[in-house]
C-alpha cells in the first residue's frame, strides 16, 4: 500500500515528537529527583477516531507516564460514553515515578452522531490526568424498498398488472446492489444495469409485473444482494474518489403476491325490456339490473340510448362492480306519439361481454275514454226504508288502459257497491257494480255518480233520479179471530178484511195459516193493493176433535210489517147431552101413609148448551118437584131437583122420571124404585119391671127387650126414666130396631130412703105406638 505524501508528512512529525519526548522521559527517570514537571502525561491528549461505520469499530493506542516525583495510584477512569472503550489498564495501576504505561481505546457506535467526551484518570481523590475523544458515527449503505412487499390483488387471467418499487440507500456510506434475483410464476421484472452504486440518500426504480397464466393464487419474490462500503476507506478509482465496497454484504426480499382471476362478466334481468302499451303523454318505468357474473370486478364506463322515448336513470357512471355485485337502474319509456317503438340499451365496461346490448319495446296508444251504460240511473218509485238497485257498467272504449281512482255519490239515499277501486281497465275492458237508491223520506231525489279516473274524459258524470215514497202498511181487521166453542163436524167462517193503510203499493206474495182444524179462502195470490185499498178472504174453523185449538194467518208482503199475523183460537165440542146424578133412585122402605124426598142431579156434559123441556114422574107414588121448564144448561152446567115416594099401601113400587131435551140423549129415564111399608110396633117383654124389696144403698137389676113388631123399621130416639132410684143402661141411642127385631137393655133401682117407689121407662121412637110406658115398682 503506497502513503501519500500527505499522510507521509504527519507521521514523521509524530515519530520525531514521541522521540523527543521519550527522550525526556529518559532523562527524567534517570533522574528521579528532578522536578521537571511533577505531573502524569497521557501520550496523546486528544484521540480523533474519524469517520466509522455504525456496527463498526475502530482501535486507537495511547499511553499514560507518571512523571511525578513520587509513586501514583490510578483507581479508576471516568467520562467514557457507550460509543468507547478503554483496554490495556487494569485498575488500579501503580506507576511509579518515570514509569509509563500503554493502553488502547476502541470507538464501536451504536448510532449515527459526533461523540466527543472527555475522559480523565483519577485515583487518591484527584484527577491525574485527561483526554479528550472525537468520532464521527454513521450509519452504512443499507438498502430500504418501497413497497416492502407487493400485493398485486387479484389481476384478469391473461392481463397484466405492473407495481414500481423504489430501491433507495437509507445509509450514510455508499451501497452496491451486486444482484436481483427474481422467483414465482407468472411474476417478471423490469431490466437493472448491475452491479449498481447508490450513494448515501440515492434511489433508483424497479417495475414488477404479474401476468397471471390461469386462475389461482400466486407468489414470488425478488431477492437483492447488496454489500456496504466500510466508512473512512477510500480509494482512488480514475479521476474521482469512491467509497471502498470493503463493507458486509446483505440480502434484501420484495416478497411478491397475485391472484389471478376469471375475467369480469355482465348479465342482465331482465334480458330485454318490454314497456307494453303506454299511453302518449304518459310515462310507464321497468326496473333493470346488472350483475357481474365473473370472478373480477367490471367497470362500467357508458350506458348508450337508441329509440325515440327510452331513458334511464339512477345508474351513475363510471360504476365498478365486484364478482357478484349488482347495480339496479331504471328504464323509462315516455312515448310522444301512437306507434310501436323500440331501442336498444348497450353498457359499455370492461367486461368480457361489452358492449352488454339490451333490447327495448314499447307501444304508444292514445288515451283512455271511458263510457257509462246506461248513461244514467233512474230508479222510479221506491218506499222509504226499501232499497232498489241498477247495475251500471263502464267500458274502456279508448286505446290505453284507465285507472278509476275515486267514484263519488252525491243525492240522499243514493250508494255504490261492488267496485273496488283503484280500478285498472285495459283497452275494451269493461267493469260492473251496482248503484242503490234507499230513500229516508218522500219526495223526488236527484244525484249524480263522478267516476274520477285517467280517462281523457274524467271525472265521468251519471246522472241519478228516484222518488221516495211512504212505505205501504197492511192491517187485519179484526186482528185476531176468536171462533169459541164450535160443534165437532160444524165448519163456521169468519171474514178477515186486509187494508193498505201506507202511502204506496203493497204486494201480497203469501199466506200461511197453522193450527188444527184452520184453513183460509177467498185470497188469490199475489196480490197488489194500492194505498187505501182493502180485500178480504174468509177463516174456517172446522173441528176434528174436542179441545182448545190455536193458530195463525200469516200474511207476506212488502209492507213495512212485512209479516202480519193475524191470531185464530177456537175450541172443539161435542153436543150438549144430560148426565144424571144418580142415574136412580131407590127410596128403600116406606111407611104407607108416609112420604121419603130424594135429591137428583142433572149436568150438561157435553160441549154445547141443552135446553129441558119436559120432565115428568110415573110410578104409584112417585112425584117430583124443583125444575122451572123449560130449562137451558150451559156445557158443565148442572140443576137439581126432588122426587118424593108417598106410598098408601104396602108393597114395593116402581116408576120413572122421563127428561125432554135437545141434548146429545133427547130421552133420558131415572129409574125409580121403593117398598110401601106398615108402621114399626115396639113391644116390651116384661110389659112392666117390679124390683121387689130391694136394700137401701144396694141395688137390683131387671133386664127388659124392645121387639119391633111391625112392618118398617123403628128408630128408638129417647129412653126417659122417673122415679126415685131408677136408672137404663145398655141402650145406645138412637136405635134402630128392623121388623121382627129386638134390643135388650137393663134398668136398675137403687133406693137411697126406704119404701115403697114407683116410676116408669118412656121409650120415645118413630113407632106407631110411641111413647111406649113401661111401669116401674119397687
Amino acid at each position: 500500500m503506497k502513503v501519500q505524501p500527505s499522510r507521509r508528512t504527519s507521521i514523521s512529525v509524530l515519530l520525531i515528537a514521541v522521540a523527543l519526548v521519550s527522550l525526556t522521559g529518559c532523562q527524567l527517570l534517570g533522574n528521579p529527583q528532578s522536578k521537571v514537571t511533577e505531573t502524569v502525561v497521557v501520550g496523546n491528549a486528544s484521540l480523533d477516531f474519524g469517520t466509522v461505520g455504525v456496527g463498526n469499530s475502530k482501535t486507537l493506542a495511547n499511553t499514560l507516564s507518571n512523571f511525578k516525583t513520587s509513586t501514583v495510584t490510578i483507581s479508576s477512569v471516568s467520562g467514557l460514553t457507550p460509543d468507547f472503550q478503554l483496554n490495556g489498564i487494569a485498575f488500579p495501576l501503580v506507576l511509579a515515578t518515570g514509569q509509563e504505561a500503554s493502553f488502547t481505546v476502541v470507538f464501536q457506535p451504536n448510532a449515527a452522531g459526533k461523540p466527543s467526551p472527555t475522559v480523565t484518570f483519577d485515583g487518591d481523590g484527584q484527577n491525574y490526568a485527561s483526554m479528550t475523544l472525537s468520532g464521527n458515527a454513521v450509519a452504512e449503505g443499507q438498502l430500504a424498498l418501497n413497497p416492502g412487499s407487493v400485493t398485486f390483488g387479484n389481476v384478469k387471467t391473461g392481463k397484466s398488472q405492473t407495481t414500481t418499487v423504489t430501491l433507495s440507500n437509507s445509509g450514510s456510506t455508499d451501497l452496491t446492489i451486486n444482484q436481483a434475483t427474481l422467483s414465482g410464476t407468472g411474476f417478471s421484472m423490469g431490466s437493472l444495469a448491475l452491479p449498481l452504486t447508490l450513494p448515501a440518500s440515492q434511489s433508483t426504480t424497479l417495475s414488477v409485473t404479474f401476468t397471471p397464466p390461469n386462475g389461482g393464487n400466486f407468489s414470488g419474490s425478488v431477492s437483492f444482494n447488496t454489500t456496504a462500503v466500510q466508512a473512512g476507506t477510500k480509494r482512488k478509482l480514475g479521476s474521482r474518489r469512491m467509497a471502498q465496497a470493503v463493507g458486509g454484504s446483505d440480502v434484501v426480499v420484495l416478497a411478491l403476491q397475485g391472484a389471478g382471476v376469471s375475467p369480469g362478466t355482465l348479465s342482465a334481468a331482465p334480458a330485454s325490456l318490454a314497456f307494453g302499451s303506454v299511453q302518449v303523454g304518459k310515462n310507464a318505468s321497468l326496473a333493470e339490473t346488472l350483475t357481474n357474473t365473473g370472478g373480477s370486478n367490471v367497470t362500467i364506463s357508458q350506458a348508450n340510448i337508441t329509440g325515440a322515448g327510452f331513458s334511464i336513470s339512477g345508474l351513475t357512471l363510471p360504476a365498478t362492480l365486484t364478482p357478484n355485485q349488482s347495480v339496479a337502474f331504471t328504464a323509462t319509456f315516455a312515448p310522444t306519439a301512437v306507434g310501436s317503438a323500440n331501442g336498444s340499451l348497450a353498457i359499455i365496461s370492461d367486461a368480457s361481454n361489452s358492449p352488454l346490448n339490451i333490447g327495448m319495446s314499447g307501444t304508444a296508444v292514445a288515451q283512455g275514454v271511458l263510457v257509462a251504460a246506461p248513461a244514467s240511473l233512474a230508479f222510479g218509485n221506491v218506499q222509504v226504508s226499501k232499497t232498489a238497485s241498477l247495475s251500471e257498467t263502464l267500458t274502456n272504449t279508448g286505446g290505453s288502459t284507465v285507472t278509476i281512482s275515486q267514484a263519488n255519490v252525491t243525492g240522499a239515499g243514493f250508494s255504490i257497491s261492488g267496485l273496488t277501486l283503484p280500478a285498472t281497465l285495459t283497452p275494451n275492458q269493461s267493469v260492473s257494480f251496482t248503484a242503490t237508491f234507499a230513500p229516508t223520506a218522500t219526495g223526488t231525489v236527484n244525484g249524480t255518480l263522478a267516476i274520477v279516473s285517467t280517462a281523457s274524459n274524467s271525472p265521468l258524470n251519471i246522472a241519478l233520479s228516484g222518488r221516495g215514497l211512504s212505505p205501504g202498511s197492511l192491517t187485519a181487521t179484526p186482528s185476531s179471530v176468536l171462533f169459541g166453542n164450535v160443534l165437532i163436524g160444524s165448519s163456521p167462517s169468519v171474514a178477515v178484511t186486509l187494508t193498505n193503510t201506507g202511502g204506496s203499493s203493497v204486494t201480497i206474495s203469501n199466506a200461511t195459516v197453522s193450527g188444527t182444524g184452520f184453513s183460509f179462502n177467498g185470497l188469490t195470490l199475489p196480490l197488489t193493493l194500492p194505498a187505501g185499498q182493502t180485500t178480504s178472504f174468509n177463516v174456517v174453523f172446522a173441528p176434528a176433535a174436542a179441545g182448545s185449538s190455536t193458530g195463525t194467518v200469516v200474511i207476506d208482503s212488502n209492507a213495512v210489517d212485512p209479516t202480519l199475523d193475524v191470531a185464530l183460537s177456537g175450541t172443539g165440542v161435542t153436543q150438549g147431552q144430560i148426565t144424571p146424578n144418580p142415574t136412580s133412585l131407590s127410596f128403600g122402605n116406606v111407611v104407607s101413609g108416609g112420604s121419603k124426598t130424594l135429591t137428583e142431579t142433572l149436568t150438561n156434559s157435553g160441549g154445547t148448551s141443552l135446553t129441558i123441556s119436559a120432565a115428568t114422574a110415573s110410578g104409584s107414588g112417585f112425584t117430583l118437584s124443583g125444575l122451572n121448564l123449560p130449562l137451558t144448561l150451559t156445557a158443565g152446567q148442572s140443576t137439581t131437583f126432588s122426587v118424593q115416594f108417598a106410598p098408601t099401601t104396602a108393597g114395593s113400587a116402581t116408576g120413572n122420571v122421563s127428561i125432554t131435551s135437545n141434548g146429545a140423549n133427547p130421552n133420558l129415564n131415572i129409574a125409580l124404585s121403593g117398598t110401601g111399608v106398615t108402621p114399626g110396633t115396639l113391644s116390651p117383654n116384661p110389659a112392666s119391671l117390679a124390683f121387689g124389696n130391694v136394700q137401701t144403698s144396694k141395688n137390683a137389676s131387671l133386664s127388659e127387650t124392645l121387639t119391633n113388631t111391625g112392618g118398617s123399621a123403628v128408630t128408638i130416639s129417647q129412653a126417659n126414666v122417673t122415679g126415685a132410684g131408677y136408672s137404663v143402661s145398655g141402650l145406645t141411642l138412637p136405635a134402630t130396631v128392623n121388623p121382627s127385631q129386638s134390643v135388650s137393655f137393663t134398668v136398675t133401682f137403687a133406693p137411697t130412703v126406704a119404701g115403697a117407689a114407683n116410676g116408669t121407662l118412656a121409650i120415645v121412637s118413630d113407632a106407631s105406638n110411641s111413647p111406649l110406658n113401661i111401669a116401674l115398682s119397687g
